[in-house]
């Protein structure tokens, strides 16, 4: 073997080994939340959520206006 090819393939198994790594860090943001109890007032906006059948924008808009109720 070649000093390119060795240097080449060191290099790239750097490389795949620092991916692996990067992938399987957890993101905060996303664990401290699902541990987060949710309110009573949350609950039942939620419930009347969805009753009314909302999804997306129009749920988190209504979400929003009814706990600041």
């Amino acid at each position: 073997m070649t000093i390119k090819m060795l240097l080449a393939a060191t290099v790239t198994l750097a490389l795949l080994g620092t991916g692996v790594t990067y992938a399987q860090t957890p993101s905060p943001a996303k664990t401290t939340q699902a541990n987060k109890p949710r309110t009573a007032k949350s609950l039942e906006c939620s419930k009347q959520a969805d009753e009314k059948a909302l999804h997306g924008k129009p749920r988190k808009k209504f979400m929003s206006s009814c706990k600041k109720a």
